[in-house]
């Protein structure tokens, strides 16, 4: 018997607090998920940005070092 309590404590606990975490949470209005949406497309361009940036300077570097 307490085998059975000591698996089936853990999954009580999780199954009451997934419950709340459900009932807690909201869905964003729609000025929240735009700011989120800007904020996430911005940091696509800037990392895309970033890449790029890095690509156009090595390429050149590792051409030289290796000997192309």
């Amino acid at each position: 018997m307490e085998a059975i309590n000591y698996v089936a404590t853990p999954i009580k606990n999780f199954g009451k607090e997934s419950i709340r975490l459900v009932k807690r949470c909201t869905k964003p209005d729609r000025r929240e998920f735009n700011k989120i949406a800007i904020r996430t497309g911005g940091g696509f361009v800037v990392m895309g940005f970033i890449g790029f940036f890095v690509k156009l300077i090595f390429i050149p570097i590792n051409n030289i070092i290796v000997g192309g």
